[in-house]
Parts: structure tokens; sequence; C-alpha cells
């Protein structure tokens, strides 16, 4: 598919789910500062937290350091601390645009050290493979969070956990509307209470559509419990939750407690 098919098929999708096709090319005026990542969440199902083996070999290995090589980070691994839906590992890679995202992986098949390095994982046979299936979702980061944000303890790879939160809604109005509301103050309060946001994607691509997903950390639960009670009680968010523009935009949530891998760079 030519780059000028790409961009358009994706921006007749961006339109389906709600968002302005300006939001998802952007403005030649956007800086490198305020242009927004895409981001592209992968969740490896596994049979069980002792059949990771070959994919965290193959990550840590060979798929990290290949999209590091090509300008791709920071690059997230996280297992869910107690699964709901079984065991499986989260991926969540980030890109510059829509063009890095649909190259990605003709450039990684075309790196003669990944492919070295993947081996065991790339060339597995059929009796023994990496995962059950992988789910894909590709995300455009919001305006008020452009691009992910590592607190200290995550830079110095400091013991830490992390939520991953999915909002779906009934429409892709109230989708969007909930995205403007994050936007409006409710990231910023997030920053102030320490949730420790890491980012937050709209979806464009992926199952359940619409929704967002957002990622917050902390150093351990006790503090992410308290940094959650601050917020609830913020004059801000309190303002924002009972703003009848913003009502009803929410249909379910989904609340993942998260910890990384060893290798993860997030």
């Amino acid at each position: 598919m030519k780059r000028r098919d790409f961009l358009k098929t994706s921006v007749a999708v961006s339109a389906l789910a709600g968002i302005s096709p300006l939001s998802l090319t952007g403005s030649a005026a956007e800086s490198d500062k305020t242009a927004r990542e895409y981001y592209e969440m992968r969740l490896y199902r596994l049979k069980s937290a002792t059949d990771r083996g070959l994919l965290d070999g193959y990550l840590e290995k060979a798929a990290i350091p290949a999209l590091n090589r090509l300008g791709i980070k920071p690059v997230g691994v996280f297992s869910e601390i107690e699964p709901k839906e079984g065991f499986g590992i989260y991926v969540v890679i980030p890109h510059s645009s829509l063009e890095t995202y649909a190259t990605t992986a003709a450039r990684l098949n075309a790196d003669a050290e990944y492919l070295k390095a993947g081996a065991d994982y790339l060339e597995t046979p059929k009796a023994n493979p990496g995962f059950l299936r992988v789910d894909s979702w590709l995300m455009l980061a919001f305006a008020g969070i452009p691009k992910i944000e590592l607190p200290s303890y995550c830079q110095e790879k400091k013991a830490r956990i992390f939520e991953l939160r999915t909002y779906e809604s009934h429409s892709e109005v109230k989708a969007q509307n909930k995205v403007d509301m994050f936007n409006a103050g409710e990231i910023d309060v997030m920053r102030e209470v320490g949730l420790g946001p890491i980012f937050y994607g709209q979806a464009l691509i992926g199952r359940d559509l619409p929704h967002l997903t957002y990622m917050t950390s902390a150093e351990n639960l006790e503090a992410h419990k308290k940094h959650w009670g601050a917020f609830g009680g913020h004059p801000v968010w309190k303002k924002l939750s009972g703003d009848k523009q913003y009502a009803d935009n929410v249909s379910r949530i989904t609340s993942r407690m998260m910890e990384p891998a060893a290798y993860s760079q997030i």
C-alpha cells in the first residue's frame, strides 16, 4: 500500500472513531515538542506466567534493541499483577508518525542483527509458539500529554507499579468528549497529585471501540492509592466531574494494575 493510500485509510478510520482528520495528521505549525505520538499497544496472550521465557528473550534481546536503533523508544513491557482474562504480556511502542508505524515491521525484517538475536523466537516451530495470539491497538496521544512522560523513579528504574485504565464510551461523540475533559484539566490534576501520568491514547484501531486508554504510575501500591484519594478530592476534578457538558461520556472502565519487566524502558 502506498503511503498516500495508507494515510487516506487511516483518516477514514479516525473519522469513524469520532476524531478530526486534522488531529490525526497534525498541522505544519506543530513543533516537535507538541507533535503528538502514536502508540501501538500489543497484548501477547500466553498459556501461563511460566510460558513467557521465549517471548521475554525476544523482546529483551532482539525487538527492543532493534526498535531503539530505529529511534523508537522508550518501549514498555508489563504484566498484570492479578490477571483478569488470562495471562499476557503488554508492550507499548511509541511512534513519531503513522509512516513510522507502517514501515517498522519491514525495517525490522531487513535488520540482520535483529533476525539473528531473535532467531529462537522468530523461527520457533509450530509445536512451541512464543504466544497464543496477539491483540493490537493503535492510539493517538492526547494534546494534553503529546509524548510519553517518565517520572524520576521510572527513569532510574527504581521499584514502581503502573495502572492501565481503559474508558469505553457508548458513542463516538461521547468518546471525544471524554478526551476533551482530560485535556481541559484532568491530566493536569493527575500530575499535581502525583499520579505519575505515562501516556494517554485515543484508540484509532483495535477492538472495543470507541475508547481511550491511559497509564499512570507510582513507586508502590500504597502511594498510588493515596494519590487517587487526593485526585478525588481535588477542586478542579470536582468541578469537571460536575460539569453537565461532560455527563455520561464513559460507559465502562477497566483497570489493570501492572508491573514492569526487568528490561522495560518505562
